[in-house]
């Protein structure tokens, strides 16, 4: 998983700098171009997340020693590939939402569309995806959490359809927290199935750090989290407020 990873991390460092420098310059191909850059680097990792997860839950070649002996290709299998158009339509809909949420007039009204549209894709692609992991290697568990994340993905496509974004934007959350839920649900306690021999998977046993590292690293994240919680919602506080094109102060950037 080294190289889709890595792209995963150049996508979102370029990413990151390209909303700082399309900024710089006030020519249009300029602006274009790393415009062109935020579209790629978003919608890359959203896809290849899907594909780690879903071969991360259909299993991969793990040897006796504990090794991947496949080959990148054998990852673009039709199941991880489904799992990478659902995180990527699941995602966008979240963002369309969130765009919704956050503007006013006609950037409203076109979010609000575009959220329906891609909303019901979404539907469609996960029912089949979720469906398909309950068939392969689901429990009861994962039942549950299959029907709460499809529940919630419905009610957020009616809570937009009533402009309830708010609402709308809190559903597709938990519609995300659902499915990743019951991916782990039918996982547990693997970590990752070996499609070799069930007996040389991964699980959180053979696969976890040890007891000092587990330690030290739980007590950092009940340091760390609580902080990070805080300053998150301090950030959404302070731009709790909808925004339009007449707020900007230059319509060019």
């Amino acid at each position: 998983f080294y190289l889709p990873l890595l792209v995963i991390l150049v996508c979102l460092i370029v990413r990151g700098v390209a909303f700082e420098y399309r900024v710089k310059r006030p020519e249009e191909n300029w602006q274009r171009n790393w415009e062109t850059a935020i579209f790629w680097t978003s919608l890359i990792p959203a896809f290849l997340w899907g594909v780690a997860f879903g071969n991360i839950v259909h299993g991969v070649k793990i040897d006796r020693d504990l090794e991947y002996v496949g080959t990148v290709w054998e990852l673009l299998n039709p199941y991880a590939l489904l799992g990478g158009l659902v995180t990527l339509t699941l995602f966008t809909f979240h963002g369309t939402v969130f765009t919704a949420l956050k503007t006013v007039g006609e950037i409203r009204e076109r979010a609000r569309v575009l959220a329906l549209r891609v909303g019901l894709v979404t539907a469609v692609l996960a029912l089949v995806f979720l469906v398909w992991t309950q068939a392969h290697s689901g429990n009861g568990k994962s039942l549950v959490a299959l029907v709460v994340a499809v529940a919630a993905l419905v009610a957020a496509l009616v809570a937009n359809q009533a402009g309830r974004e708010g609402w709308s934007f809190a559903l597709s959350g938990g519609t995300i927290v659902a499915a990743v839920a019951m991916l782990f649900l039918t996982l547990f306690p693997n970590v990752m199935p070996s499609t070799l021999n069930p007996d040389w998977s991964l699980t959180v046993t053979n696969a976890s750090s040890s007891a000092y590292t587990l330690k030290i690293m739980t007590w950092l994240a009940v340091i760390a989290t609580p902080v990070v919680l805080l300053y998150q919602g301090w950030t959404y506080w302070v731009f709790r407020k909808r925004i339009g094109t007449q707020h900007l102060a230059d319509a060019q950037h």
